[in-house]
């Protein structure tokens, strides 16, 4: 019983993960491409997101300053997730709301992208980032579950919404680090051309 468990995860992940390769590559390819039109135009982007997305947002910005796959020059990109001290200080002084609009709104500038990670939508902290981020004319690039929550209101038409048809936590989670992992592909992509094993592959002749 346990193993039929274990292999339908597996299942589920898979068959959820080919439906959005069909309906979210768009998407997908619209949130690459205004997260490399700020690092290339001089801007970073500010990532952020509640718990096993907050380490979904420290993952990205470590692919962006470090690197993904290849040797690259470093990318801006910063986890707003990652100094507790700040994290507490705002929530202590402030409100828990505030701990993520206060640090886009100290280090958030026109041209910057917010990435922000909710499997809900409903966030507070989030949905309060994302206003600070339009206060700062920031381009929005969100990735949610389900059907986008109350963050759906609150994105403008140039912002993308990355929302993963499904209502489990866990399956939105693992698109959702798929996707960060297509945006970190893509612009290394953009910026490096296609790594020379795919260029091999696609001149092999049929």
């Amino acid at each position: 019983m346990l193993l039929q468990r274990i292999q339908q995860q597996f299942i589920d992940s898979a068959d959820l993960k080919y439906q959005c390769a069909q309906s979210l590559a768009q998407l997908v390819e619209a949130a690459t491409n205004a997260v490399l039109a700020s690092v290339t135009g001089g801007g970073k982007v500010l990532a952020c997101g509640n718990g096993a997305s907050a380490a979904g947002a420290q993952h990205f910005a470590a692919s962006f300053v470090g690197r993904y796959d290849r040797e690259r020059p470093e990318l801006a990109a910063l986890s707003l997730s990652a100094d507790a001290a700040v994290l507490t200080g705002i929530a202590n002084d402030f409100d828990v709301r505030s701990v993520y609009a206060r640090q886009v709104r100290a280090l958030g500038h026109g041209g910057d992208v917010l990435l922000a990670l909710s499997t809900t939508g409903n966030s507070a902290n989030l949905l309060a980032a994302v206003e600070a981020a339009h206060e700062r004319d920031m381009t929005v690039v969100a990735l949610t579950g389900a059907r986008g929550g109350r963050m759906t209101q609150l994105l403008r038409d140039t912002d993308v919404h990355v929302c993963v048809p499904h209502e489990l936590p866990a399956r939105i989670l693992e698109v959702h680090h798929l996707v960060l992992h297509c945006i970190c592909d893509g612009v290394d992509a953009q910026l490096l051309g296609l790594p020379e094993a795919v260029i091999n592959e696609l001149e092999i002749p049929s």
